[in-house]
C-alpha cells in the first residue's frame, strides 16, 4: 500500500504532463515527418499486411524520448543518477537513430551491420557499468530476490549488467513490430517500475513514469492504424531506460517479469533460428519451427489481428505487472 500513495502523490502530475505533451508534440512532427520523407521500409517477406504501412513515417523516438528526458530532468533537479540514465537512454538512441538513418538513406531495412550494432551497444554498456563502480561500488555486486534473498554475483554481476542492457535493448526492439505493441507493453513496465520505485528512490520513479507518460502520448499517433512508428531511435532507447532503471535501483528480478513479452519475443527469434539451423539440410534449407518470427508475425499469419495481438500482449503485460507489484 506505501508504494501506491508514494506514487499517488509525487508521480501524477509528470506522468499526465509527459502524456499531454507527446501527445500534442505528435502533431506537428509526424507532418514534418512526412515532409523530410522518413517513410518505412517495409519487409517483402514480412506479412503481407504489412506492405500497405510502406511509407509510414518512422524515427518517431526523436521527439518522445526527448520529452521524457527533460520533464524527468527538470522534475527530479538533475539528479546524478536521472542524468547518467538521460546519457545511457540518449547513446542507445543514437545507436537506434544510427540504424534508422542507414535503413532510409539505402531504402533497405537493412540498417548498419548487426556486427557494428552489438559493438555499440555493448561499448556503451561498459561505459555505463565504469560509471556504476564509480559512484556506488559497494552496493553493486549482489542482486535482491524475491523472499529477501540477496546474492553476491562478485565480478559476474558486470557481466550480467552489460547483458541486460544489450538484452532488454534488443528485445524491446524485437517487439516493435506491431502497431501500438512496444509503446504499450513499455508503458506497462515503466509505470509498475515507478510504483515499486516511489518509496525508496523518488528521482528514479520521476524518471520512469515520465516515460510511461511519453509513451502513453505517443500511442495518440502509434495505435492502430500507425500515422508513425518509433524506429530504432525509440525502441532501443527504451530498452536501455528500463534496463538502467532495474540496474540503478538493484530491481532485476522485477525488471525480468515486467519485461516478460520482450523476453519470450526475443526467444522466439533465437529458437526459430537455432531451429533453422539445425535442420538444415543438404540443399541448406531448415525448417521453421515458427511461421515466422518474432513471436507476434507468428500471431498474426496464424489468423490474429493486429489489434488481437496486441490487446492480448497488453493483458499479459498488465497481469505480469500486478503479480510483481503484489510480491513486490
Amino acid at each position: 500500500m506505501l508504494p501506491l500513495i508514494c506514487f499517488q502523490t509525487a508521480a501524477i502530475l509528470p506522468l499526465g504532463v509527459c502524456t499531454l505533451i507527446t501527445a500534442l508534440l505528435g502533431y506537428a512532427v509526424v507532418p514534418l515527418l512526412q515532409r523530410l520523407k522518413t517513410g518505412q521500409v517495409i519487409q517483402e517477406d514480412g506479412p503481407s499486411t504489412h506492405l500497405k504501412k510502406a511509407g509510414t513515417p518512422t524515427m518517431g523516438g526523436i521527439f518522445f524520448v526527448p520529452v521524457a528526458i527533460i520533464v524527468a530532468l527538470l522534475w527530479s533537479n538533475f539528479t546524478p543518477k536521472v542524468l547518467t540514465l538521460t546519457l545511457l537512454t540518449l547513446a542507445y538512441a543514437g545507436i537506434g537513430w544510427l540504424d534508422d538513418w542507414q535503413i532510409l538513406r539505402q531504402q533497405s531495412n537493412k540498417g548498419i551491420s548487426p556486427q557494428k550494432k552489438l559493438t555499440l551497444q555493448i561499448v556503451v554498456a561498459i561505459l555505463f557499468c565504469l560509471w556504476m563502480v564509480g559512484s556506488q561500488p559497494s552496493t553493486i555486486t549482489t542482486i535482491s530476490l524475491p523472499g529477501n534473498l540477496v546474492v553476491s554475483l562478485g565480478w559476474l554481476f558486470w557481466l550480467l549488467a552489460v547483458f541486460v542492457l544489450v538484452a532488454e535493448s534488443n528485445g524491446t526492439n524485437l517487439t516493435d513490430g506491431v502497431d501500438g505493441l512496444a509503446a504499450g507493453t513499455a508503458a506497462i513496465a515503466f509505470l509498475a517500475l515507478g510504483v515499486i520505485l516511489a518509496p525508496t528512490a523518488p528521482e528514479l520513479m520521476i524518471f520512469s513514469v515520465c516515460f510511461s507518460g511519453a509513451c502513453l502520448g505517443f500511442l495518440v499517433h502509434n495505435r492502430n492504424k500507425a500515422t508513425v512508428f518509433m524506429g530504432d531511435t525509440g525502441s532501443l532507447a527504451l530498452g536501455a531506460a528500463l534496463a538502467g532503471i532495474g540496474l540503478l535501483s538493484n530491481h532485476l528480478w522485477e525488471l525480468f517479469i515486467l519485461s516478460g513479452i520482450f523476453f519470450v519475443e526475443s526467444l522466439s527469434v533465437i529458437a526459430q533460428v537455432s531451429y533453422y539451423k539445425a535442420t538444415k539440410g543438404p540443399d541448406g534449407k531448415g525448417k521453421r519451427l515458427l511461421k515466422m518470427a518474432p513471436l507476434h508475425h507468428h500471431l498474426e499469419l496464424s489468423g490474429w489481428s493486429e489489434t488481437q495481438v496486441v490487446g492480448g500482449f497488453y493483458l499479459i503485460s498488465f497481469l505480469t505487472a500486478t503479480a510483481v507489484l503484489l510480491f513486490a
